[in-house]
């Protein structure tokens, strides 16, 4: 008998840990490998594609990982496979599908049952079943199900029992077809938390995974050198004991290369703690942050138990390091959060200086406890997923499109992190960061910009073009503060036109002098000392600013005075990826 795990990713660098994992289950539980098979798509790819490689397995039953981002695509899916592989049971699990499992198996005739809550365990009983008789399994005993019987008649069998997480498996065995995607990993599972919105509030007890297996399985990770480990832990410091250990071994065995993601409470920081990560290199950890709201009375709505004064505290001393990148979250559409509350919200958190700022939107999840509250708070959502809202009492839908238009704007201009001189310059002139991402993000929509794909080089020449007719900002610095983050980014071969910021012949004789003047340029660049001056200068830039740019960057005030930068392309900043740039002249 052959089964086949299927996930179907948001992106081709995604992958699916659920399916990972209970593939490793079984496979330590006895299922033979070549009886146990995995499959990965992702939801963009062609859907006769998809099921034409499915059918080519040629599976006895299939099981598919639901999330909201995937499960219109898999129930489109599997109604056809259902037409071309009528006997081949299809099975669901995963968060989408575990809260209203007996409304699904009722309305879809194609689904067999769906594995409620945590598979693993699951999914090898039943895969035993189906190995005993493939056409009439006896699943009554298996707990954590909800299917049709052969009658037609609606089963429910007893609730699954948590599996303690030294029981689970590594899901690892080899990094074959994942070099070049980001890798998921837990360490625990549940929540001491209750926000209303998160799946994770259902379960309040946090089971641990030992920390000796733990260390085993982060040096399998450091051994082959993967790009970035994420790790799925909800909250994850939210056991001082559990985080030390794994920072500490993170720390003493850095193989230089490998970086680890974690979803964290700010505030719950100790003081230990900061102290310990700002010995980290540079890019080896990096910290995700929700912070949701700074309204205290939404705060209070959705269970979160959050001092902002320490949170703004915390993500502040981790700043001063300049080795953590921050990501701070926050969700618009929240109970009692008007569109002037958000922006408050926003401004608050923009001032905490974070490297990412994530405006996301409420997702109505069910199974969560304001799923359970949308009618008390006038929460309207998408009947579809991933259920986004679309009002709610204190925010029209008139006022989410507004939102979305900043959302836009933050990621194009804020986290792509490519305007870090430009964009506090053109901000300033509107007194409030939410009021100039408000504005430019209206003007995107005027000038018919909407829904477009920008490259980077248009990006900054609508800015441009924008502040010519929304500020008075002085133009001319305006240029030079974009020419610094076009070169910080990338060694351009050729100026754009629109800075109208020709190289004129003192400059390149200047330029010319300084790499061609060994003790000068090995200075600066020590590391080039195997190459020629014209090599090095392919591999670098010189440019000449009328003001001092990196005493902007650091007080804020602009210095007139002649200030000349190289630009280092091959000694980037792990953090924003920016060239390395030193003044020389």
């Amino acid at each position: 008998m052959k089964a086949l795990l299927v996930a179907m990713n948001a992106k081709y660098i995604h992958s699916n840990l659920g399916i990972y994992s209970i593939r490793a289950y079984g496979l330590a539980h006895g299922i033979p490998e070549e009886q146990l098979r995995m499959a990965e798509y992702t939801i963009n790819q062609n859907r006769e594609e998809v099921l034409a490689d499915i059918y080519r397995h040629q599976p006895d039953f299939i099981a598919f990982s639901c999330y909201i981002w995937n499960i219109q695509q898999i129930k489109e899916l599997a109604a056809e496979l259902n037409k071309i592989l009528p006997q081949v049971p299809i099975w669901l699990g995963g968060p989408e599908v575990s809260f209203d499992a007996e409304q699904l198996v009722a309305d879809d005739s194609w689904v067999t049952g769906v594995m409620v809550g945590e598979g693993e365990e699951t999914f090898r009983e039943v895969f035993q079943a189906y190995s005993q008789n493939i056409d009439e399994p006896e699943l009554t005993s298996v707990a954590g199900l909800v299917y049709r019987d052969f009658d037609g008649e609606l089963v429910i069998t007893a609730e699954r029992e948590k599996l303690p997480m030294d029981k689970l498996v590594f899901p690892y065995q080899n990094m074959e077809g994942l070099e070049h995607r980001i890798v998921y990993y837990e360490t625990s599972r549940g929540c001491p938390y209750g926000c209303s919105y998160c799946l994770s509030s259902v379960e309040k007890k946090v089971r641990f995974r030992s920390i000796e297996l733990v260390e085993k399985e982060l040096q399998f990770f450091l051994d082959r050198k993967v790009p970035q480990v994420k790790f799925v832990d909800r909250t994850f410091n939210c056991r001082h004991e559990h985080t030390m250990a794994i920072w500490k071994y993170i720390y003493e065995h850095d193989n230089g290369v490998t970086n680890f993601h974690f979803e964290l409470s700010a505030d719950l920081l100790t003081e230990d703690e900061i102290e310990y990560v700002s010995k980290f290199r540079p890019g080896l950890v990096q910290f995700e942050i929700g912070v949701q709201s700074t309204n205290p009375c939404t705060i209070e709505a959705i269970h979160r138990k959050t001092s902002l004064d320490v949170l703004r505290d915390k993500v502040a001393r981790v700043h001063q390091s300049r080795n953590i990148h921050q990501h701070l979250d926050l969700i618009a559409g929240l109970p009692w959060e008007d569109y002037t509350s958000f922006q408050k919200s926003f401004n608050e958190v923009y001032a905490m200086k974070p490297d990412q700022l994530q405006l996301g939107f409420l997702k109505v999840l069910k199974g969560s406890p304001i799923y359970c509250q949308r009618e008390e708070f006038g929460i309207v959502y998408q009947d579809t997923p991933p259920y986004e809202v679309l009002f709610t009492r204190w925010l029209s839908y008139e006022d989410v499109l507004r939102l979305k238009q900043v959302e836009d704007m933050v990621e194009r201009y804020y986290n792509s992190m490519q305007f870090e001189a430009a964009l506090p310059f053109v901000a300033e002139q509107f007194g409030e960061p939410f009021d100039f991402f408000q504005s430019l993000g209206k003007y995107y929509q005027e000038e018919g910009f909407n829904g477009l794909h920008q490259s980077r080089l248009q990006n900054y020449e609508i800015l441009l073009d924008f502040c010519r007719e929304n500020t008075r900002c002085d133009e001319k610095i305006l240029r030079q503060l974009m020419m610094y983050d076009l070169y910080a980014r990338e060694n351009l071969k050729a100026r754009p036109d629109f800075l109208e910021c020709p190289v004129g012949k003192e400059q390149k004789d200047w330029n010319r002098q300084f790499y061609q003047e060994d003790d000068r340029r090995l200075h600066y660049l020590p590391e080039y000392s195997s190459y020629d001056w014209k090599q090095t200068a392919r591999m670098t830039h010189l440019e000449h600013f009328t003001f001092s740019v990196p005493e902007y960057l650091a007080t804020g005030e602009i210095k007139e005075e002649k200030c000349i930068l190289l630009f280092d392309y091959h000694q980037r900043n792990p953090l924003s990826h920016q060239a390395r740039i030193c003044r020389v002249g």
